[in-house]
């Protein structure tokens, strides 16, 4: 009898990505050209696309060198930080009536998450949600961070209708159909968790987390050779990475059962 490997719905997903650059300046205003070289820098010299925002925003950079700013600290690692000066930018944004101040306070969001602190994540999405400007693929992503949070605070049934709107407006993202297929095998709806872990391997399938989740729920339907075979796969790809380290530790099992007769 195959026993479970349990994995919360955070352990199973993989970190928040970073940030995008969604919140980007429209139109003719001469300021593009020089927020696209910061975020472009921020890309390959963080240090250096700091130094830029700092000069940028002393000179009337606004909330553009704010985001320029936090997005070099994303690509440091420094979610804090990073979190931080998005939320600078969505407060000097709202104080101009700029729709972007939504964008920025969903990439706070993401980034307050990433760092792990649920409350604030929490604060900074709600905010970004209620403004009402997001759409598309912006939208979806804030929706799918919200979800994370509500899991994060125990609350299934709220991060369940989250899921589901994130995957119309993000129905491209594997992630969102990773948590979905998470939460389902959490619930104990082994149908909606098989179809929705497919759709997350049609799109990752080369990813650990996805092939982890795949061996849990494969477990859960008490399908060891899917089992075996998925976990198999994720430690393959990630085999130092939290999923890979994970799928080594559901795989020995295996190994500590005792023999059938």
């Amino acid at each position: 009898m195959i026993l479970l490997f349990a994995v919360a719905l955070q352990a199973a997903s993989p970190a928040p990505s970073p940030p995008s650059t969604v919140a980007t300046v429209k139109g003719a205003d001469p300021r593009q050209a020089r927020y696209d070289r910061c975020v472009r820098l921020a890309d390959s010299d963080p240090v250096a696309a700091r130094a830029e925002a700092v000069r940028w925003g002393a000179s009337g950079g606004t909330w553009f060198a704010r985001q320029c700013a936090g997005l070099a600290y994303t690509q440091e690692g420094n979610f804090t930080a990073a979190a931080a000066e998005f939320e600078a930018a969505a407060k000097a944004a709202e104080v101009a009536r700029d729709r972007r101040a939504a964008n920025y306070w969903a990439q706070a969001g993401n980034a307050r998450l990433a760092a792990g602190d649920v409350p604030r994540a929490r604060a900074a999405l709600d905010t970004a949600l209620v403004a009402g400007t997001l759409e598309g693929l912006a939208l979806g992503e804030a929706q799918l961070d919200h979800a994370r949070v509500l899991v994060a605070a125990n609350e299934p049934e709220a991060a369940r209708r989250d899921i589901d709107l994130a995957l119309t407006n993000a129905a491209d993202d594997p992630l969102a159909w990773l948590l979905s297929a998470t939460l389902a095998r959490r619930e104990g709806d082994l149908v909606r968790a098989k179809k929705d872990i497919a759709e997350a391997l049609k799109r990752a399938a080369d990813d650990a987390s996805v092939q982890l989740e795949a061996g849990n729920i494969a477990a859960s339907a008490r399908d060891e050779p899917g089992a075996r075979a998925a976990w198999a796969e994720a430690a393959r790809l990630a085999p130092d990475a939290p999923a890979g380290r994970n799928a080594q530790a559901a795989l020995a099992q295996f190994d500590a059962a005792p023999a059938k007769p």
